[in-house]
């Protein structure tokens, strides 16, 4: 379970919201998302380098996530690292999740809603 970089809680659907006649987002504008995200890696990192975010060295968390994240963002971070007692892998993986997620969002700067995202998908119990 250490290996596993993202865990979701996934809720009971209230009946409200399973009845609701708004549409969800169409697998294809996801898949388009996602693939847009995909090219922006392989551009970043070039021939030489991972290919994907998951794969991103120590170097290149400081080179695409450290030194490409908002001040406020940092911030949160930090106080997370503090209140979490999170350790050095754990940091790395919370800013490659960051990074992927503000990949999606077409971002190059990491803000603190892609932090916080990152953060959110952190296990929250240790096992017995």
């Amino acid at each position: 379970m250490d290996r596993i970089d993202l865990f979701v809680e996934v809720p009971r659907v209230d009946y409200e919201k399973l009845a609701d006649d708004t549409l969800p987002e169409a697998s294809s504008v996801v898949r388009d998302r996602v693939s847009e995200a995909r090219r922006l890696q392989w551009r970043r990192f070039g021939t030489d380098g991972p290919r994907a975010n998951a794969a991103m060295t120590p170097r290149h968390v400081r080179e695409f996530c450290q030194a490409r994240l908002a001040d406020e963002a940092a911030g949160l971070l930090k106080m997370a690292m503090s209140q979490l007692s999170l350790s050095a892998r754990a940091f790395h993986r919370v800013l490659k999740v960051a990074r992927t997620v503000a990949d999606l969002a077409g971002s190059e700067a990491i803000g603190s809603p892609h932090v916080a995202e990152a953060i959110q998908y952190r296990r929250r119990n240790a096992p017995n």
